[in-house]
């Protein structure tokens, strides 16, 4: 390799997006440059999600593509979650890649960079043999206002549906002082808003002598001087518990948004599934949520179509999206993966019912978010502003509840609002986002 310049482009999850800072950080500090095209790169890199087969067979076909039409004389690598699961097959189905590694290498992505430029044809980082987070001494942030921060990395639960465990490998925690002193640098460069990152991020266990749980952890974030917004994803429900609720009421920096997978409104699925807790557990949890003075916002994932779901078990899936209402979710069609338990599962749902049943949950919280939007309407919200939308006359704005809000400011603006809070008031609401007027000048 001669011209040091790469481009990367990521699929999946605020995991994959905060590893895609970490890469890039790490190429950036070795004296590569990023460029905004494959064409224009030496080195192509695709930070990969393996979560559903759609994103898969999707970076297959783009470096198939990509391939066929300019490819030639560049470097390609696979990153991420499909590379660790798919090892040195990839070479198999595209031979023109070089470089396949999982996300606990990135560590050690300079001496795979060395190999490579020194013409190596398969390198390879597939260990997920580590007690190490998948921290790198080098991260460029994309966005100068809010940060991701990763607390802990893997998981130890075995969904059956699931391929993180075999992707990420066993969960293996930050210390306290490594996070909190992160944070306080974030705070010190300017950054308001962090969020702390995890496969299953409340199963946080400090695993130095102070021994911290989450909840402890995420209060002490909150305290940080000039850290204005805490947030984090994903939690666990089985590690959900109640002293996480207390954090947020104590602690004005912690946002009032919480996601919270559940996946399905069967017991009987659930336990398919291997979720380790009950409709009744979940609800449990819930109940704490909405008791709360902090009128926190509930997001969820639901999966439909998993093997031996009967019409039954996805009417109790309907049922509690009415009972919970859900400010937002995410919606998938089941999809069988790799090395997973459910793969060998009977009762396959046909793909076209699968396909019915997705639409319905669509439908039917597409209605319950515009209810649930419209009871905001004439409330005052503080916003995170993240950008703007000229051609409409509009900033665009984050909630506490994670709810985007577009407004118009009537003070003329000199400089950029980004990354300013400003109090707004709300005026209209759809059913995916808020709309509304700003109430004072910049804060």
């Amino acid at each position: 390799m001669t011209a040091k310049t790469f481009y990367l482009e990521t699929f999946g999850c605020q995991m994959n997006a905060h590893d895609s800072e970490k890469v890039v950080g790490t190429l950036l500090s070795k004296g590569y440059t990023q460029v905004e095209t494959p064409e224009a790169a030496e080195l192509v890199l695709y930070n990969t999600c393996s979560i559903r087969d759609k994103a898969e067979q999707k970076v297959f076909h783009r470096l198939q593509q990509f391939k066929r039409e300019g490819g030639k004389g560049k470097t390609f690598g696979v990153l991420g979650c499909v590379a660790q699961q798919e090892g040195e097959k990839i070479f198999e189905k595209a031979p023109f890649v070089s470089l396949v590694a999982g996300s606990a290498s990135y560590t050690k992505l300079p001496e795979m960079l060395v190999q490579l430029e020194a013409g190596a044809r398969r390198v390879t980082g597939l260990s997920l043999d580590t007690e190490e987070t998948f921290d790198t001494p080098f991260t460029r942030r994309d966005n100068p206002h809010r940060a991701y921060l990763t607390i802990i990395e893997g998981c130890d639960k075995s969904c059956a549906y699931c391929v993180v465990p075999f992707t990420r490998g066993p969960e293996r925690s930050r210390t306290s002082e490594s996070v909190l002193a992160e944070v306080r640098q974030l705070a010190a460069l300017g950054y308001s808003e962090v969020q702390l990152l995890g496969q299953n991020v409340n199963s946080y266990r400090d695993p130095s002598p102070a021994g911290w749980d989450f909840a402890t952890l995420l209060e002490r974030v909150g305290e940080v001087d000039g850290m204005r917004r805490v947030r984090f994803t994903t939690s666990h429900p089985r590690d959900f518990g109640k002293s996480i609720v207390d954090a947020i009421d104590r602690g004005p920096a912690l946002c009032n948004h919480v996601h919270l997978p559940v996946q399905s409104g069967s017991d009987r699925i659930l336990n398919a599934m291997q979720r380790l807790y009950t409709r009744a557990d979940y609800m449990k949890r819930i109940e704490w949520l909405k008791n709360s003075p902090r009128n926190i916002s509930i997001t969820t994932d639901i999966i439909v179509g998993f093997p031996g779901e009967t019409e039954a078990d996805f009417a109790q899936t309907l049922d509690l999206l009415n009972q919970v209402e859900y400010d937002s979710i995410f919606s998938f069609k089941y999809s069988p993966r790799p090395n997973t338990a459910a793969l060998a599962m009977g009762d396959q749902i046909p793909e076209e019912e699968k396909t019915r049943r997705l639409t319905v949950v669509q439908e039917q919280q597409r209605a319950l978010q515009i209810r649930r939007n419209a009871e905001a309407i004439g409330t005052e919200q503080e916003v995170l502003v993240e950008g703007r939308n000229a051609a409409l006359g509009q900033w665009i704005g984050r909630t506490s509840q994670n709810r985007t809000l577009n407004f118009t400011h009537s003070v003329a603006a000199e400089d950029s609002l980004i990354g300013t809070y400003l109090p707004v008031r709300v005026t209209r609401a759809g059913p995916n986002s808020l709309a509304g007027e700003s109430v004072i000048s910049v804060m």
